[in-house]
């Protein structure tokens, strides 16, 4: 038994909370039978139970804690066992919660039944998974079942068994194995100095002295000393290592009880039992079976893999056992369908399509049955041919005898059959979107024969979500087909489009697109009744793109084939059809003006002299710290130009003159001359730089930079010119930006007009003559009244800017946006029109545009090969049917032809191929 407690630790609270706990936890192990130790000691220290059963259970539980790596050894850190040999403290700890708290928490957190105490309190701790643990599925290892249970206590889940070293059975070890044993160290010498060349008297037996051969001076040589040596008369320069050392502490012992056969018989004999059974395993042999000789599951075979075991269900004819076989089966499909081949299980397939066949007996009286027989004949009405399929299953579905079935109230068998019905459709359904599997499938002629049925089920709701199922497995096995126009599948999906679910006349009408994509021979799409064709012709007017869509596919393919052309010339309007194909030329289409130039661009020369600086700029100007206001300043009245290049005097002479004045006033002294002209070439970047001219002069430029011929401002937009001229014939030259203060100067600074105090001028009479540049608007009768003057002048006035106005504040970057430069003159220009389509990554025709002119194409190519349109041309004053179709829309394609480039090689074969010439 285990040893008394001692005396209760400070860190074990004694509350009430406390003592009801472990009051319930002496109950339960008495009724669970097992050992309860209510303050186990780990370490140095005793562990308290609550404290650590509400720490493991807020993370998560024994089983989570046991998954994370190093959990243990932190939470032996929170409890501050030490840190010397924190493995071992670790796994203590774990133990203590293994064998006092794990069964515990199983049944008052996880409301289970916890496992046995064979297979819990009585084996080691190493591991989790105590909340799936079973008899069946757990077996201890033959080391625990011994005894050597403590084995692991080096980590939290136990250290590895050593295995046995090459160098455990050399002969140098004497035939003995160690079995794993750890071999002791071996002894560490210590370098001592030598002090004196006496040699040691006693040497240990581990040492050995140097051979003649080698030493000839070996009188001379001296052996080590350290721990090694007996005897050391140099105590006092023995090593630090030595003198500092101290020994380990020792770990206090873990008392456990030990079953006897007098103190527990059951308990011992079950052991007994499993050490037996432990070393029959761990020698290769099968323990024996037990009542009866059943192997329990679980305890040998582990039976078939998923996939078998579906099949083996769905074949079994069992409900509950279906039922399993389909859940699974579906979710495979779903999520592993680009693996999951049936070429992998053979039987899978035929199986599914016999459980799908089975719909027929929810609304017939039938139960169909798949031969698979060489003879063709096939009397039986519930005969389905597995070889060669079933031709006539349309007329064996149309005189089977019904069942009432009511759509509003079904049985539960009912609903339970549908359900797995359906559950193995969505299986064929989801497995025939991998390409192997629908080429593997469309052999199979059974496959082809429950299309038939269940597109020709009765049109209730119930089965509306089948239909749609096996629209969609037929739309993937129709490109690996050939149908004829007796073929009972091309007929029921024929009979789709007769339907009122937008989904499944889109499904059908791709499913019948796609007949005889991937084989040599043509989809003929012959007899396709007159009522489906005009169904589709209607529905190209529907503002539905993925139903316009699958309709000009089906089409097109229609259209190819000469015997359908005439078939619907002769029974169908097509002049409605032309002129809706022509207009869905322009789908979705998008009009762009693009700009074409006649000429290069004309090359403006350089400006004498600077441009004036507008007032406006300089107030923003000088609000601006340097070198900002320097940088504004160039880009504002120069811009680069390559062939350009002005000197860095004259550059400098005109910084000085527009900012020298003002620098007094604004506190922000000038750039100095070296300072301002690196500033240029920081400025513009690109092209400007500073040069050395060489010749009879030396002058200093910068080359890349020329004036502009108008200012800019802080936005990149252009000032606009005062052209008012003197009577002398000079013109003004100031620049504004906004078309008010323009205005504000030209009736005050050159007609003199007073300003009142709200801002409006008095309005006297006078002779007022404009002085505009090249207007002669009061040549010969000059204008009597400010006001008239005024309403003239505004004409000459710029534009308003839309663009924001800069705050004299602003300290930003420069304008984002590549100004052009302004000494070019653009060449004359006229801008096309050109209206864009649906285009794919190569910039060319798609989507509905493309296939609408391929449609119109074929019907241009075939009209002429048609008996109609033989008939047509024997009549007196007959009209080809190319010219009664096209005539109308000739002007319109030729204006799509121009404009639209995408679409410019189809529309020109389209008129050359209707006779005309583009």
């Amino acid at each position: 038994m285990a040893p008394p407690r001692n005396t209760r630790e400070a860190s074990i609270p004694n509350t009430t909370e406390y003592t009801e706990f472990i009051q319930k936890l002496t109950e339960y192990h008495e009724r669970r039978g097992t050992h309860f130790e209510p303050e186990p000691r780990v370490g140095a220290k005793h562990v308290d139970l609550l404290h650590l059963f509400k720490t493991v259970v807020e993370r998560g539980g024994y089983d989570k804690v046991s998954e994370e790596k190093l959990a243990w050894r932190k939470l032996g850190q929170d409890f501050n066992l030490g840190t010397n040999n924190l493995p071992a403290l670790a796994f203590s700890l774990k133990t203590a919660y293994y064998k006092n708290l794990a069964a515990y928490e199983i049944s008052s957190i996880h409301g289970k039944e916890p496992p046995p105490k064979e297979i819990l309190e009585d084996t080691t701790a190493k591991g989790g998974g105590l909340l799936t643990r079973t008899l069946e599925n757990y077996r201890p290892s033959a080391r625990a079942t011994l005894g050597n249970d403590h084995s692991e206590a080096s980590g939290d889940d136990g250290t590895p068994d050593r295995q046995r070293n090459a160098s455990e059975e050399t002969p140098g070890s004497g035939g003995r194995v160690t079995r794993g044993l750890r071999h002791a160290p071996p002894q560490r010498i210590l370098f001592q100095p030598e002090t004196s060349s006496r040699q040691t008297r006693n040497v240990s037996a581990t040492s050995h002295a140097p051979s003649p051969q080698h030493h000839p001076n070996h009188h001379q040589q001296h052996q080590p000393r350290g721990a090694s040596t007996s005897y050391n008369p140099n105590m006092e320069h023995q090593s630090l290592a030595v003198t500092n050392y101290e020994p380990r502490p020792q770990m206090p012992l873990t008392l456990r009880p030990v079953i006897t056969p007098g103190n527990n018989a059951v308990e011992f004999a079950k052991r007994q039992k499993l050490m037996k059974d432990a070393a029959l395993a761990a020698s290769g042999r099968t323990p024996a079976a037990g009542r009866g000789g059943i192997m329990l599951p679980g305890s040998g075979f582990d039976g078939p893999n998923i996939y078998v075991r579906c099949l083996c269900a769905l074949r079994s004819g069992i409900p509950a056992e279906q039922d399993y076989a389909l859940h699974h089966l579906v979710k495979i499909s779903m999520e592993r369908g680009d693996k999951y081949r049936f070429e992998g299980f053979p039987g899978l397939a035929e199986a599914l399509i016999e459980k799908v066949l089975e719909v027929s007996s929810l609304f017939y009286k039938v139960d169909w049955q798949v031969l698979y027989m060489d003879d063709v004949a096939t009397p039986g009405a519930d005969i389905i041919n597995g070889l060669d399929g079933t031709p006539d299953i349309l007329r064996k579905i149309a005189n089977l005898p019904k069942i009432d079935v009511d759509d509003n109230i079904q049985t539960a068998e009912f609903s339970d059959a549908l359900l797995q019905i359906n559950e193995a459709a969505l299986t064929i359904r989801n497995m025939v979107m991998l390409e192997e599997n629908a080429y593997y499938v469309s052999e199979m002629l059974p496959l082809r024969d429950f299309l038939s049925i269940a597109l020709n089920l009765p049109n209730l709701d119930c089965v509306v979500e089948l239909k749609h199922y096996a629209l969609d497995i037929a739309e993937q096995l129709t490109k690996y087909l050939h149908f004829d126009e007796t073929d009972p599948l091309y007929i029921s999906l024929l009979a789709q489009l007769c339907d009122n679910d937008r989904g499944a006349i889109l499904t059908a009408l791709r499913a019948i697109s796609r007949i005889s994509m991937n084989l040599e021979e043509n989809n003929l799409l012959k007899g396709v009744p007159i009522k489906v064709v005009q169904n589709i012709i209607d529905w190209t007017l529907l503002n539905d793109e993925d139903l316009v869509h699958a309709c000009l596919d089906f089409l097109y393919q229609y259209t190819a084939v000469v015997d359908n052309v005439d078939f619907l010339i002769s029974e169908v309007q097509v002049e409605p059809l032309v002129n809706q194909l022509v207009r869905l030329l322009m789908h979705n289409a998008e009009k762009k003006e693009k700009t074409h130039y006649s000429g290069y661009p004309t090359r403006i020369q350089m400006p004498p002299q600077i441009a004036r600086l507008p007032r406006e700029l300089l107030t923003q100007l000088l609000a601006l710290q340097e070198p900002e206001r320097s940088s504004q300043w160039l880009r504002s009245l120069f811009e680069e130009d390559p062939d350009e290049k002005i000197t860095q005097i004259a550059l400098w002479q005109a910084y000085q003159a527009c900012f020298a004045s003002h620098a007094a006033q604004t506190n922000v002294p000038l750039l100095a001359a070296a300072d301002f002209i690196k500033n240029v070439s920081t400025t513009f970047q690109d092209k400007a730089a500073a040069q050395v001219q060489q010749g009879l002069i030396q002058k200093f430029i910068i080359k890349g930079i020329r004036y502009r011929i108008t200012p800019i401002d802080m936005k990149g937009e252009e000032f606009s010119k005062c052209l008012w001229r003197s009577p002398s014939g000079e013109s003004c030259g100031e620049f504004f930006m906004s078309p008010e203060t323009m205005y504000q100067h030209i009736v005050k600074d050159h007609q003199g007009a007073n300003q009142l105090e709200g801002g409006k001028f008095e309005n006297t009479a006078g002779d007022y003559t404009c002085r505009w540049d090249r207007c002669h608007r009061f040549d010969t009768e000059h204008a009597t009244t400010l006001l008239q003057f005024a309403r003239h002048i505004k004409v000459h006035l710029p534009p308003k800017s839309s663009s924001t106005k800069i705050s004299p504040n602003y300290f930003g970057p420069p304008p984002a946006k590549k100004l052009k430069p302004s000494y070019l003159i653009p060449p004359p220009s006229h801008s096309l029109e050109e209206i864009q389509t649906a285009m794919d990554e190569r910039k060319e025709a798609a989507g509905i545009p493309l296939s609408a002119v391929l449609v119109l194409r074929n019907l241009a190519r075939n009209l002429a090969k048609t008996e109609a349109e033989e008939i047509a041309m024997k009549l007196e004053g007959g009209i080809s049917w190319v010219d009664k179709l096209f005539k109308p829309v000739e002007r319109r394609l030729f204006e799509i032809m121009a404009h639209n480039r995408s679409l410019l090689p189809y529309v020109t074969d389209l008129l050359g191929t209707a006779g005309k010439d583009p």
